[in-house]
């Protein structure tokens, strides 16, 4: 049955990704129709990211009232009929209200699978799970280049994922008296990792307050400028493609969903490669990758190079955020790893609600040109606080014990 469950879960977390790649993808088709500036764009993605923090903090509270299995069927619920409102919106104000529960719904979902997943089965099924929302980014955009390609018809590319969501709705529903009897299977051998993952700390490191630690407003930083380019990449990416390497509107979402294919691809190549290669070498290799990939859209090189670019920045970002959840225990103790990471995801939401919108402003008074540029100092601003992070923990001499890998979206 746990087996059987955990593929429900699966599909649960292909869904949270299907609707995070559409807006990018589907805009260049969009702006016209609502003769939008392009920095509307933004804003929309700003409204829906906004939304997402504040389900995912509150989202502990309605977990423990109301359980993970109906946050779940609710959430999915609530970015299904919101995909469907994208589907008709007569105007940007319509737009605007639909982005409130599309991202009200995905923060929860996020948050209440997430936790789910870690406190229920063993570790490595985290690195599956963020695999499958890759895959649902990775779809996304093929299923709405589709729409586009045929008659221009992105409101038929909406409905078709919406479609989507409704059919998992009812999976849910069905399945929500199987969550409470697999946690309660499952919840002895949680109980036993926890107990052997939570050994005795440092009294010293205990005592100090989390925020106060050495490092850990680097690693927020980290975080911050990680989703930032992960975020630009997939809103502007497309508007890149089609407006200064005049691509088609349906080629551009393309080679978009090959960036979100990059970061799939790279997720299943880390889980199984965790066990033989340290978090720090995957997040630094992960990040010079990245940067190579974003020399190739900034050079003046022909248009096959920005494809192997956009390839290159997903797979380049594949293992850093997971990897950078599962180093918190080992980088600042296990005492306050809950904690930091709490701070982590607040800062990683962060990164992606306000970073594509400042860069979205700043090309419409000027030029979409600088979006290679903006990937560029987004990586490299990762890069150099992650090594001075690393700096800084070779210098304080802790011997924490490590715990398996897990990880969060």
């Amino acid at each position: 049955m746990a087996t059987f469950f955990l593929i429900i879960i699966y599909l649960a977390f292909i869904s949270l990704g299907l609707p995070d790649s559409l807006l990018g993808v589907a805009w260049p088709a969009m702006q016209p129709e609502y003769g939008a500036r392009l920095e509307t764009a933004g804003l929309l993605f700003m409204t829906i990211a906004g939304s997402t923090i504040i389900s995912s903090l509150a989202s502990g509270i309605v977990i423990h009232k109301f359980g993970t299995g109906k946050v779940t069927f609710v959430s999915v619920l609530m970015t299904a009929a919101a995909l469907l409102g994208f589907t008709y919106a007569p105007s940007l104000l319509w737009l605007v209200i639909f982005a409130i529960p599309l991202g009200l719904g995905a923060g929860s979902v996020d948050a209440a699978l997430n936790n789910y997943v870690a406190t229920h089965y063993k570790a490595h099924h985290m690195s599956w799970l963020h695999c499958f929302w890759g895959v649902g980014a990775t779809l996304g955009p093929i299923i709405m280049a589709q729409f586009i390609s045929e008659q221009n018809a992105w409101r038929n590319g909406y409905f078709a994922i919406a479609g989507i969501q409704f059919a998992l709705v009812i999976i849910l529903f069905f399945s929500l008296p199987l969550w409470d009897k697999v946690a309660s299977r499952s919840n002895n051998v949680a109980n036993e990792d926890k107990d052997a993952a939570n050994t005795s700390a440092d009294e010293n490191v205990r005592n100090i307050k989390p925020l106060k630690i050495r490092g850990v407003k680097l690693a927020l930083l980290s975080f911050l400028f990680y989703c930032g380019a992960e975020a630009t990449m997939g809103l502007w990416g497309s508007s890149f493609l089609v407006s200064v390497k005049d691509l088609p509107v349906e080629v551009a979402a393309r080679w978009v969903s090959l960036y979100y294919g990059g970061i799939t691809v790279g997720r299943l190549i880390t889980g199984f490669i965790t066990l033989k290669v340290r978090n720090k070498m995957l997040i630094r290799g992960g990040q010079i990758i990245a940067l190579i990939g974003a020399l190739f859209l900034l050079l003046p090189l022909t248009t096959i190079f920005s494809l192997v670019g956009f390839i290159l920045v997903g797979l380049g970002l594949a293992p850093i955020f997971p990897s950078m959840l599962h180093e918190t225990p080992t980088r600042f103790s296990k005492e306050h790893s809950q904690t930091i990471i709490g701070y982590q995801m607040a800062f990683a939401y962060t990164g992606s609600t306000f970073l594509p919108p400042l860069f979205g402003f700043i090309a419409s008074h000027s030029t979409i040109k600088l979006f290679p540029l903006f990937i560029v100092l987004f990586v490299v601003s990762m890069l150099l606080v992650s090594e001075k992070l690393n700096k800084h923990l070779r210098k304080k001499h802790l011997s924490l014990p490590s715990i398996s890998n897990s990880s969060a979206s």
